[in-house]
């Protein structure tokens, strides 16, 4: 599909407090007490926001991206993003940049993600980052806050975000988990993307196992004016989008999936550049779909390229014509 000229979009500011650069690689089979010989090894600037911001760069999109840098790992994290010439702000923490490290079993196709905590940020680091959003919200536009929030920052975090982004004029999607997205949702946002067990064990009390109880949650989200829309991806099964207006469902396209990682993010990315760009949102959830599908066709951490997302966009038009 063609999408409108970048330079006629709105704005998108994209916040990371827990960036992670993330390390990749593969071994024949992962065993305890033996060393484990490794293939070759890759580098990403992983972490939800700055994901986001790559993955709209990579769709002809612009973006700001906000995130924290701090120590060696800091210094490597800045280097590979500015390589991207994605155009960013970077808020110095005392702590080091967290680490993330997945493998790829070779004989089995099983896939091993380990997740570090991250550093933990005084109240003067997390004020500083608030600041720097205040001054970047950009009115008119999206702010898209996501990731895990590290030790140090309140749970409340996100909900500050999102009054910053209303009293700016800005629209706040959010996608976190826990503490951090009831009290997002208890102030308000445009749009929120939860998994089936965020959505069913920590904001329903309960697992959602059949297609009416999932649809039912989603849709008391938006009829108590938590969110406006609420994006539910559900594997091979599609995904499903909420909204005052309705239920709509998609497919998602057949593809040899290899990595989940980044696939979300993509989806998020897809969704609000296609929304800047001024599409309709059963558009920008076609290519949201296409996104997290074109990323799951890519190894270890690499995220969706754009041909793949268009050519995904284009077959499920054709598909639910």
């Amino acid at each position: 599909m063609e999408a409108s000229p970048a330079t006629s979009a709105k704005p998108i500011l994209t916040l990371t407090v827990n960036p992670a650069l993330d390390v990749s690689t593969s071994t024949e089979r992962v065993t305890s007490g033996h060393k484990l010989r490794c293939g070759t090894s890759r580098l990403d600037p992983g972490g939800g926001g700055v994901n986001v911001a790559r993955v709209v760069q990579r769709l002809g999109g612009q973006t700001l991206a906000v995130y924290t840098a701090g120590g060696p790992t800091g210094d490597a994290y800045r280097r590979l993003i500015e390589a991207e010439r994605i155009p960013t702000l970077a808020v110095p923490i005392q702590g080091s940049t967290r680490q993330d490290f997945t493998v790829d079993e070779t004989d089995t196709g099983k896939q091993f993600r380990f997740v570090l905590q991250g550093p933990e940020l005084s109240e003067e680091e997390w004020r500083a980052f608030l600041a720097v959003v205040a001054a970047s919200i950009p009115a008119g536009g999206f702010v898209v806050a996501s990731g895990s929030l590290p030790p140090g920052v309140p749970e409340d975090f996100y909900a500050r975000v999102a009054r910053l982004s209303r009293e700016g004029g800005a629209r706040c999607v959010v996608d976190a988990s826990g503490p951090a997205l009831s009290a997002a949702l208890a102030e308000g946002v445009f749009l929120i993307k939860p998994s089936l067990r965020e959505l069913g064990e920590e904001l329903g009390g309960a697992a959602l196992d059949t297609e009416p109880s999932q649809i039912g949650a989603i849709s008391r989200l938006v009829a108590e004016r938590s969110a406006e829309y609420v994006a539910l991806t559900l594997g091979e099964a599609g995904a499903v989008l909420a909204s005052k207006s309705g239920i709509i469902r998609i497919p998602v396209p057949a593809v040899r999936v290899i990595s989940t990682v980044g696939a979300g993010d993509s989806f998020l990315g897809a969704f609000v550049l296609r929304l800047a760009q001024g599409h309709p949102v059963e558009t920008a959830f076609r290519a949201a779909v296409a996104a997290g599908s074109a990323t799951a066709m890519t190894p270890a951490t690499e995220l969706c390229h754009r041909d793949d997302v268009e050519r995904l966009e284009a077959e499920l038009a054709a598909a639910l014509l």
